[in-house]
């Protein structure tokens, strides 16, 4: 990777006990919003994006993917609704 690149992450957000997604939104930092649910958000996000959110206890962050894993087709077992491929 090159010098000074940045990691980007799709990751499943979900807000602390006490908050709501609303809330999560509302924070002033670079999220790529992809899907939002009722009580979790899937988004990109720089790894200094993740860092900032798990320092302030915002949301508990679960990396999925690389951006770059996903733009080069990499296989992956995780799957954003939870469910396994196949019959």
């Amino acid at each position: 990777m090159a010098e000074g690149a940045t990691v980007r992450w799709l990751v499943r957000l979900t807000p602390v006990a006490g908050r709501k997604v609303d809330d999560l939104l509302k924070v002033p930092l670079s999220l790529d919003v992809w899907e939002r649910e009722a009580d979790t958000v899937v988004a990109v996000a720089s790894e200094q994006t993740i860092a900032e959110l798990e320092r302030r206890r915002i949301a508990g962050v679960e990396r999925l993917r690389t951006i770059a894993d996903l733009e080069s087709g990499a296989p992956s077992s995780d799957h954003l609704d939870g469910q396994s491929e196949g019959p």
